[in-house]
């Protein structure tokens, strides 16, 4: 088996890495750090994806409720509701569908505050999480973080968690199965597919050979990508990047370039893959 820790230096990344790839049952097929904490980034979209299609199949959130975009509302970053003006009436599954297809903060800061920080907590405790936390919403200025958030807190996640909740999702614990099925729709719309989608080989006419639903995070020096891959043996991947030297945000980078380089050969191997696409 490759040594994606050895390969990812060989390709040029000076950075720390954290990595779990399991099958669907959740049996570990690779592991490198996998319970390191690291910035979360946008992967803590994740959990809060699945708490909102939770709550949506309990009948406490009507996915098909509008609410009103509000100025004061947008933040800057990932996405494209900050480049729109207020007014704009958003059902929650737009919400939902716009936080992890194309990441949008603000979006995710209308479901923090349709959840709680502190009930979303609560749930990832009651859950067996205990290295994943929200400190607070995303890309706020200064006068309106919270004190956590003033101290330099982060919201934080790790590999291993990231994989226990795709296969929370997979399995639909806690989810109806409209909700699940929902969940896993959205994630495979995800369009920002730097890392695990990166290296998917696709056929005469450019269509990925596999099915990919993923959800990746970016901030300065901090690459992540977390996902199921239907390879021949499907994969649960999440790999965690921080400390990279390329601030570009670029499909360029050169610390995702060599992140992509390294994990597709591992990923091939153990889903019994073709590399190139010639099956």
């Amino acid at each position: 088996m490759l040594d994606f820790a050895a390969e990812v230096r060989r390709a040029g990344f000076a950075g720390e890495v954290g990595l779990l790839v399991t099958d669907l049952g959740g049996h570990e097929l690779y592991a490198h750090a996998p319970d390191v904490v690291f910035p979360a980034a946008s992967t803590i979209k994740v959990p809060l994806l699945l708490r909102a299609l939770e709550q949506a199949g309990a009948g406490t959130l009507d996915l098909t409720e509008r609410m009103t975009l509000r100025a004061e509302d947008r933040v800057p970053g990932a996405g494209v509701l900050h480049e729109l003006g207020p007014g704009l009436a958003l059902s929650w599954q737009d919400v939902l569908t716009l936080m992890i297809v194309v990441s949008d903060n603000t979006a995710t800061n209308l479901l923090i505050e349709r959840l709680g920080e502190d009930d979303f907590n609560t749930w990832l405790r009651e859950i067996g999480l205990r290295d994943t936390h929200l400190v607070g919403r995303l890309q706020l200025p200064p006068e309106r973080q919270n004190a956590a958030q003033r101290r330099g807190g982060r919201n934080r996640t790790t590999a291993r968690e990231q994989v226990r909740l795709l296969l929370r999702l997979w399995h639909g614990e806690g989810l109806t199965a409209p909700m699940r099925a929902l969940g896993l729709d959205i994630l495979a719309r995800q369009q920002l597919r730097d890392l695990i989608g990166r290296g998917v080989p696709a056929d005469a006419a450019g269509q990925p050979l596999y099915r990919v639903a993923s959800k990746s995070g970016e901030l300065m020096g901090v690459h992540h990508d977390v996902g199921l891959l239907w390879t021949p043996r499907p994969l649960v991947v999440a790999l965690l990047s921080q400390g990279g030297s390329d601030p570009r945000e670029h499909p360029a980078n050169r610390d995702v370039t060599a992140l992509g380089a390294a994990l597709w050969p591992l990923l091939a191997d153990l889903g019994h893959a073709s590399h190139t696409g010639d099956i």
